[in-house]
């Protein structure tokens, strides 16, 4: 069959109704390895035959997602495309997540915002399989081929006969496995894709009935909190009052367990209570007496160093980055089930295949009688890569030999969750007259755990790079950036240390602190030579599509605007996985306002207004999109300002969201816009975590024009601890008692 950009294989699967199935053979199979999203889309290629969509007898499509909806929206942008392609109505299209299925290889691993990139072909192709097979079955009942899909239904030309559908998914099925040629959909004849639409799942979730993982009514599975050690990864040692614990209201059982002591009883409540009640001598851990100032003395050291300097003028920074939690809106939570041989697992996981061959290791059981349901997530930020939760209660039901439903406290994530490690980025641009010779960065962060499935799937496709022995952070470190500019030789080198502390993503790996780093020092830069920020980034952006969201972005937010004395406009670029962004911020850092009474807290500058523009070619579900670059532009004004660990003696201080400062109201912009560019391209980019980089350069590049002092410490504020620290023993802080008065 001549391919083109359209044309593929798919198959018909050997079932009692009509199954259709993509091939992963196509004109796109070759694309070049150029970034890590790149690297993700062809591991996940030769299982994309596994994706299947299903016809069922009412009329629906069924489909069985191998990804994570942990609130993204890709439910929704993957019912569009079965949807697209079988012409169906997307309210038809019922969209559930798949159960770990080790078959698919590295085809069911949810990150680096590569889901609707690797799935938008198979998932295409599979339904647009299904819609030759329907017209085929409906040409034998109508007795001609002049027909036509619409709205689930079969028409023929003058649309006065008529087969729905389902009708038709029993005599369209096939007792054996066919190849079937397809062309899909082209981009000019699209009425779904492309087209704002509300998330399917947005009615259940604002009325209650969406269900998550501690929703689930799974028989006999009870309540289950651990107590955890005062310091980071500390293990229990004996336990003091094992009896009376027992003995507490509603407590059915308390375990030791590798991670602390376990807790089941009738309710949550009850839980606490005897966690809070546990006494236990602790173990220390790995991190024990360490601190922000300690963890930088290591970081100082490991730093590699820049290039012999230059003769020519260079602008140099050194940026700090603090620990900031991964803790999303759902805490960390799985459900157990584990009997002699064989375990039932419930929980929101990214890498679902990882965590079922670990916990069957655990267990000891093969990997064949573990059976791992992913459930939907209430957030995740990198989080859900990881699978602490599931770890613990299979262990906890299989000590106690009964189901559990286990839950960690806003606490535990904060102090014991994973967390985006502490870093430190130096960064040194040479230049001469109107010209950039060279951009050197060398990151130097705490380690970060890519244990989760990507380090799997970097091991397996390094064969194919041209990585030599690099490491895998390294990799990743490299292929998960861009260069975006025209500066010169590029040298951009990472360097890890301090093992012993739980960490992640959190929305972007690397990303976000190196951005920050860069489009700062390009501010300095362009001071250095007399050139306005704007201009000058459009002078030196590589292309026309980096240019154009640029210019864009300042005319929408009227760039360079006259501004009171202490106020100021910001702007950024950033790029990543096919998909470009700018973002331009204005701030408050007047006295009367930095200086508010905020209780709790830290008042500090106000963001008032963000226009953030995008372009991520096609844009599958631009409503989705903008609610994805809304969340980002949050996270991103977090980041610059307001969100933080604080390291003291080997514990995080923070304990729960009311000490943890993420984005809150009184620094969320009342002025904010999100611009998608229309993008020419019919494939679609990354946009899951493309908003946070711009979003906190830009807050960052904003503070230094307000205050006169480029900013080298994030967020700003961590310097002011604005709250009393809450005890580590019992790790589990009392519940507040005055909720009426700060209603």
């Amino acid at each position: 069959m001549a391919t083109s950009r359209r044309a593929f294989l798919g198959y018909v699967l050997a079932a009692p109704v009509l199954v259709a199935a993509a091939t992963p053979t196509g004109a796109e199979a070759a694309a070049d390895l150029l970034d890590l999203n790149d690297i993700m889309t062809a591991a996940a290629l030769p299982t994309s035959g596994l994706i299947s969509v299903e016809i069922n007898p009412d009329g629906t499509v069924s489909f069985a997602l191998p990804r994570a909806e942990v609130g993204q929206g890709i439910t929704t942008s993957s019912a569009m495309l079965i949807a697209e392609e079988l012409s169906v109505p997307v309210d038809r299209v019922r969209v559930t997540l798949a159960d770990a299925r080790p078959e698919l290889l590295f085809n069911q691993l949810t990150g680096a915002s590569n889901t609707t990139i690797a799935t938008f072909t198979p998932i295409r192709v599979a339904a647009a399989v299904a819609r030759i097979r329907l017209l085929a079955a409906a040409a034998e009942k109508l007795g001609t081929t002049d027909l036509r899909l619409r709205d689930g239904m079969v028409l023929d030309r003058d649309g006065g006969r008529r087969i729905g559908i389902g009708e038709l998914a029993t005599a369209a099925a096939s007792p054996r496995t066919l190849a079937v040629g397809v062309e899909l959909a082209p981009r000019e004849s699209f009425t779904v894709i492309g087209r704002p639409h509300n998330r399917i799942d947005g009615p259940a979730a604002v009325t209650g009935r969406k269900k998550f993982a501690m929703d689930l009514d799974v028989p006999g599975a009870k309540p289950t909190m651990v107590c955890r050690a005062p310091t980071i990864n500390g293990r229990p040692g004996p336990v003091g009052n094992l009896a009376e614990v027992l003995a507490m209201p509603g407590v059915t059982d308390v375990v030791p367990i590798s991670t602390g002591v376990a807790v089941r009883a009738d309710t949550f409540g009850q839980c606490i209570d005897a966690v809070r009640a546990l006494k236990v001598t602790w173990r220390p851990g790995p991190v024990d007496g360490k601190s922000d100032e300690t963890v930088l003395k290591e970081l100082a050291a490991a730093e590699l160093p820049l290039g012999p300097r230059p003769l020519t003028p260079v602008v140099e920074g050194r940026f700090t980055f603090h620990f900031r939690s991964n803790s999303a809106l759902e805490t960390n939570c799985a459900i157990a089930d584990v009997q002699p041989g064989s375990a039932e697992i419930w929980s929101a996981l990214k890498s679902p295949i990882v965590a079922k061959q670990t916990i069957a290791a655990r267990l000891g059981l093969p990997s064949s009688k573990v059976t791992v349901h992913v459930t939907e997530g209430g957030g995740s930020f990198g989080r859900k890569l990881f699978f602490d939760a599931a770890l613990e209660a299979a262990e906890v039901s299989q000590r106690i030999g009964k189901p559990v439903k286990l839950m960690w406290h806003r606490a535990d994530d904060s102090r014991q969750g994973r967390t985006h490690p502490m870093a430190t980025s130096r960064v040194r641009i040479a230049y001469a007259g109107n010209t950039v010779l060279g951009f050197e960065q060398r990151h130097t962060s705490v380690t970060t755990d890519l244990g989760h499935g990507l380090g799997e799937l970097l091991t397996a496709m390094a064969a194919k790079l041209p990585i030599g022995d690099a490491a895998f952070a390294q990799t990743f470190f490299q292929f998960s950036h861009t260069s975006p500019y025209r500066f010169g030789v590029h040298s951009r080198l990472l360097s890890e240390t301090g093992k012993g502390f739980n960490t992640g993503s959190m929305r972007n790996v690397y990303s976000p602190d190196t951005t920050c780093a860069r489009e700062l020092m390009i501010d300095q830069l362009a001071a250095r030579m007399g050139r306005e920020p704007y201009r000058f980034r459009r002078e030196f952006l590589r292309d026309e599509r980096s240019r154009a969201v640029l210019e864009k972005v300042a005319g929408e937010g009227g760039w360079g605007r006259a501004m009171p004395a202490g106020t100021a406009q910001g702007i950024a670029f950033h790029s990543e996985y096919k998909a470009v962004s700018a973002c331009l911020v204005e701030i408050d850092c007047r006295p009367e306002t930095v200086g508010r009474p905020i209780r709790d807290g830290v008042g500090g500058p106000r963001v008032t207004k963000v226009v953030f523009v995008v372009d991520v070619g096609l844009a599958v579900n631009p409503r989705g999109l903008e609610a994805q670059m809304m969340g980002c532009v949050m996270d991103g004004i977090a980041l610059a300002l307001t969100s933080s660990l604080h390291l003291r003696d080997g514990h995080f201080l923070e304990a729960s969201w009311d000490d943890y400062f993420y984005t809150r109201q009184w620094n969320t912009p009342p002025d904010l816009r999100i611009i998608v560019m229309p993008g020419d391209s019919d494939q679609p980019g990354g946009a899951g975590e493309l908003g946070v980089s711009a979003a906190m350069a830009a807050v960052a590049c904003a503070y230094a024009r307000a205050t006169g002092t480029m900013p080298t410490v994030f967020p700003i504020n961590h310097g002011t601890l604005s709250f009393t620290p809450k005890p580590t023993i019992p790790p589990i802080p009392a519940s507040p008692t005055d909720g009426a008065d700060r209603a």
